[in-house]
């Protein structure tokens, strides 16, 4: 039986039959996959999307530090394994809404230059097909989408803007207020990092200490879930199909157009049938989804004519810093409210770009327990409350032999050689006298290894020329008519900002043009 769906039909889709149709079939409802949903809402067509998790529970464990972190209650991902064929988990989450129902709600815009071609110290930083001015007002309506907050003209780097923030900055509590002063009274330009949190009058956010890594339990994140599926499924167009993996997808006999999807789902298998397929699943897993979907008019994975799906895997290079000063403890509760980009861009006292630098969630025992297993949980608790923590990223250079690959059993390896490490070091170094100056002794630092995968990019990507890219500035596949990969694989460079307001934005701009409606 094939269910034609549209009309009076509940939007989250509970008894699938084993045949299903719609025009548009978005795979993942992420960042990427779920803004789509949002944009395509009042277009008429009947859009379908297929999210391997479930909805995640709104329980107690949502703040709870030692379920979230210590038990890892929802870490829901298969391992990955690296080359050595070391499994660990990743930081991907599959539930509706992805892997931002667990981020920090962090959503900057690149720069201008980011666009451009930047030099690092291990090479150049490619340009992407497309300019800062042709997202821009994409990024302001992704910013009104997920209650973005922030303050204009605050960050000397900012692009230019056609609209102000939608909502005002969220203020420092006292530790960060002191550690902002110092940084101005060191010549420094700290700003209002832009969150994307429920603190809008009338909103929901109470400003916890359980947001960045944590499920939000009262729904005011600005997350996929929240701010982008769930008011695309008001549309009577728009449905949810929940805990179906799409193993793989399949053309007719020329290779030009996608015609099913086949999914797994508690156990029975599911073909969808689309007239388009976009594929959000994360830049790791679309990877792979392409990669599996290989075919005799794909021998080598669907759109990988260019031999690039899967290669030039990006995720940032990035440290958590703590600045501790044992004389005082740091009762902040919301902490992730301050940025600071002096070393962003190449200037007169740093030849290359070092990166940026944010505020983190404030950290507590639990929280690193982890990473210091050894330590007993009192002494954690102690140090933790005494520090003022932040987090430092570098771009981190597309390189082919980086990549996405299928080992045996189709799970996935990850290749990665960290790039920019020299000015990843001294973008460290030049935050240890700033919290030294700022009246903070002791600093401690821990560089994040191939577990860190939240910032994933650029395994797809993009470019006009078909031989060298997978997909063109529109995110449409070179070699497939009926194709679209809209998240961070289509990423050329990783910049050095968080990516999922790009992503936003790029799928705002895939849906406007038109392309998947016409």
């Amino acid at each position: 039986m094939t269910q034609v769906f549209g009309g009076n039909r509940p939007a989250v889709i509970a008894d699938p039959p084993d045949e299903l149709e719609c025009d548009i079939l978005i795979i993942g409802s992420g960042m990427g996959g779920g803004t789509l949903a949002y944009a395509l809402r009042d277009s008429g067509a009947r859009v379908l999307i297929v999210e391997q998790g479930d909805f995640l529970p709104k329980e107690v464990s949502n703040w709870s530090a030692k379920d979230v972190f210590v038990d890892g209650r929802y870490k829901n991902s298969a391992l990955w394994y690296d080359e050595t064929g070391r499994g660990f988990v990743p930081g991907n989450y599959h539930y509706v809404g992805g892997s931002t129902k667990m981020y920090g709600a962090t959503l900057p815009r690149m720069r201008e230059h980011d666009f451009d071609e930047v030099e690092h110290p291990d090479g150049v930083s490619p340009a992407w097909p497309l300019s800062y001015d042709d997202l821009e007002p994409h990024y302001a309506e992704a910013e009104r989408m997920f209650w973005v907050h922030g303050r204009k003209g605050e960050d000397p780097t900012d692009p230019w803007r056609s609209t102000d923030f939608p909502f005002a900055p969220v203020s420092h509590e006292p530790a960060v207020a002191g550690f902002e002063a110092s940084l101005r009274e060191q010549g420094l330009h700290p700003f209002h990092l832009p969150q994307a949190i429920d603190l809008r009058e009338g909103g929901n956010c109470i400003r916890c200490p359980s947001c960045d890594a944590f499920p939000c339990l009262v729904d005011a994140k600005g997350d996929a879930d929240v701010a982008a599926v769930r008011p695309a499924l008001k549309s009577p167009t728009v449905r949810l199909l929940t805990r179906a993996e799409v193993k793989r997808l399949e053309t007719d006999s020329r290779g030009r157009q996608v015609t099913t999807a086949r999914a797994r789902r508690d156990g029975r298998d599911i073909s969808i049938r689309a007239k388009r397929f976009v594929v959000s699943a994360g830049a790791a897993n679309t990877a792979a989804l392409l990669l599996h979907s290989a075919s005799d008019a794909h021998p080598t994975g669907l759109a990988n004519r260019s031999d690039q799906v899967g290669r030039n895997y990006m995720t940032h290079v990035t440290t958590f810093f703590l600045a501790a000063d044992p004389r005082r403890t740091n009762d902040d509760v919301y902490q992730k409210t301050l940025g600071l980009n002096d070393w962003y861009s190449a200037g007169a006292d740093n030849r290359h770009p070092l990166g940026n630098v944010q505020g983190l969630g404030k950290l507590r025992g639990p929280m690193v327990k982890n990473a210091r297993r050894m330590v007993p949980m009192p002494i954690l608790d102690a140090v933790t409350r005494r520090t003022l923590d932040l987090f430092l990223q570098t771009e981190d250079l597309p390189l082919p032999e980086n990549r996405i690959r299928l080992g045996s059993g189709d799970r996935i390896v990850v290749s990665r050689r960290p790039t920019n490490l020299s000015a990843h070091r001294e973008l460290v170094t030049r935050m240890k006298q700033v919290a030294r100056r700022a009246g903070y002794p002791v600093t401690l630092h821990q560089m994040l290894g191939i577990e860190a995968t939240s910032h994933q990019c650029g395994t797809a990507r993009m470019g006009e020329d078909g031989a060298g890219s997978v997909v063109d500035s529109r995110c449409k596949a070179h070699d497939v008519d009926n194709l679209w990969i809209v998240d961070s694989s289509p990423f050329p460079s990783s910049a050095a900002v968080n990516p999922a307001l790009t992503i936003a934005a790029l799928a705002l701009r895939v849906a406007a043009a038109g392309e998947l409606t016409s």
